[in-house]
């Protein structure tokens, strides 16, 4: 095997071109977590209602073929931030909330770049990069983080709503902390008389499935162990209300300039615990309500915007982070509440998977009045944003990017972007080329305790996901003629491999799949537990 070299473009190469576009528009990036392409109604979903994210979808680009590089929230979020492949990133993975910054301060990033051409830039809600340099004193101002990469301002929280600290963190400072009762958090000991989902059950609101059972904080057992920062300790309930009034709030202060602003739902990441206004909205439980919580935060930024008089000068793009999941360590009666709902629509797999709905999430670009309505079904991956928003801003980019510039594919002005993109899950990787997936063999479990397939398969197997898009057929080896198959009726369930009946065209992917990777491939893959 090949040595792995990290590749880091520098920012020493950024800057923007002495030509301007005509109108420099704001521009924000909006991140659902878990967020399934079956979970918008824009999609096709009658369970769920999301009316103001379907008015992205039906106001701009609604992409069918819209993917993150990853089944998981931290790799995913690194290739959005830094136009690269996570796979090429070794601390690229889901992270404990003391996990240190995984970006280089030096590389190249799409706040920087949005900063180099004049804009005003801001991160708001889930972060899960890192904070800090692996030794982090919570009680003082934590760098490196979100102004090391590019921000201007930042509020978030350092991982997820269901790991500590559970706290936010305001451009560095933990809010709201009083300096007499300091914060300590461990992700490998308790701390002497501190309460635990094992020790103290009686004090849950909610109940633990697996891997949640440590620290109690409002009610709720999270992963990891936290003492102190009793005032400044988040409510889950109020979460969505905290960041859409500091959302507003960016918004307004900079309305006068450009602005860049990347917007991290929390929803519907477990726990789900959505405001009480939100409560049996749906049918579905927690995560149907979530899920409504969420649309809800898209319609009051939207409102704010047309407030403003800004909805005409932004850029919206709204997207997941990965596909979804029910069961992810809360019995919060997801999977027993979900009946007919198909939160990965139809799609094979879900988060932590390497199958399609693993990486094949909602995507919507929107720009009012200067977008078109139009369904798109070009293949166009997250990575790409940052190359094609600095097409839009003409900035220069550094080479060695995996990023490429779609732009034109964004606006709705062409319908043909990628030829092929991989796919990443957990350290796993697929290739999908064109309408093919291709999949090589991995050793290890079929499901993990989600119950999620995990794509774990014990040999080269090709699906085509134009007429298969379930992948249940592996056609690696069938006649060509089904290579001509562009209008059958989707069956979403992705079982039958192709292999046997398309060998050619298997060693071909294989090939370039290879050639692609160069040397990261490794069929046994070491499966991350999911705390």
């Amino acid at each position: 095997m090949k040595k792995i070299i990290y590749l880091v473009p520098t920012l020493s190469l950024v800057g923007c071109t002495s030509q301007h576009v005509e109108e420099k528009p704001n521009v924000i990036v909006i991140l659902a977590d878990d967020l399934g392409f079956g979970d918008v109604s824009a999609y096709g979903s009658t369970t769920i209602h999301t009316p103001n994210i379907d008015s992205l979808a039906h106001g701009g680009v609604c992409f069918t073929n819209g993917y993150a590089t990853s089944a998981t929230s931290t790799p995913s979020r690194y290739a959005l931030m830094t136009g690269m492949y996570p796979w090429k990133n070794k601390d690229a993975k889901i992270l404990p909330g003391d996990a240190p910054l995984i970006i280089n301060e030096n590389q190249f990033t799409l706040p920087k770049m949005m900063q180099q051409c004049g804009y005003v830039t801001g991160a708001i809600g889930k972060w899960h990069l890192g904070m800090g340099d692996g030794n982090v004193n919570w009680n003082e101002t934590v760098k490196p983080g979100a102004k090391e990469i590019g921000f201007d301002y930042s509020c978030l929280i350092a991982a997820t709503n269901d790991r500590v600290p559970t706290v936010y963190v305001e451009n560095g400072d933990v809010v709201g902390l009083d300096p007499a009762d300091p914060i300590e958090v461990s992700y490998e000991h308790n701390f002497e008389g501190e309460p635990t989902a094992i020790s103290h059950p009686e004090m849950l609101k909610m109940q633990w499935a697996h891997g949640h059972n440590n620290s109690i904080v409002n009610g709720i057992p999270r992963i990891g162990y936290m003492k102190g920062g009793q005032k400044a300790r988040w409510k889950d309930e109020d979460m969505a209300d905290y960041f859409v009034d500091k959302v507003k709030n960016f918004v307004t202060e900079h309305k006068g300039a450009p602005f860049f602003l990347y917007y991290g739902l929390h929803e519907p990441h477990v726990p789900r615990a959505p405001h009480q206004r939100f409560v049996g909205k749906t049918t579905m439980g927690p995560r149907g309500d979530a899920i409504v919580e969420a649309d809800w935060c898209v319609g009051e930024l939207l409102a704010h915007l047309k407030k403003e008089g800004l909805l005409e000068k932004t850029l919206i793009i709204f997207s997941s982070d990965n596909g979804p999941v029910l069961n992810d360590g809360y019995k919060d009666g997801a999977p027993e509440l979900a009946g007919d709902h198909l939160p990965a629509g139809g799609l094979r797999g879900g988060k932590y998977s390497l199958f399609d709905g693993g990486t094949h999430i909602p995507l919507f670009v929107y720009w009012k009045g200067k977008i078109q309505p139009v369904v798109s079904d070009a293949l166009v991956c997250q990575v790409d944003i940052l190359a094609s928003l600095g097409s839009m801003i003409h900035a220069d980019l550094p080479e060695g990017l995996d990023s490429r510039n779609y732009l034109d594919v964004f606006f709705g002005k062409e319908q043909t972007a990628r030829k092929d993109v991989v796919l990443e899950a957990q350290g796993r990787m697929a290739y999908r080329s064109g309408d093919w997936i291709m999949m090589p063999p991995y050793i290890g479990s079929e499901r993990n305790l989600t119950g999620n397939e995990l794509g774990n398969l014990d040999e080269f197997s090709l699906f085509d996901v134009k007429s298969d898009k379930g992948q249940k057929s592996n056609v690696a080896g069938r006649h060509p003629e089904l290579l001509e198959r562009l209008n059958v009726k989707a069956d979403r369930t992705q079982y039958q491999n192709m292999a046997v009946q398309q060998p050619e065209l298997l060693d071909s992917l294989k090939q370039n799949f290879f050639a692609e990777v160069d040397g990261y491939y490794r069929s046994e893959v070491e499966e991350e537990p999911l705390k």
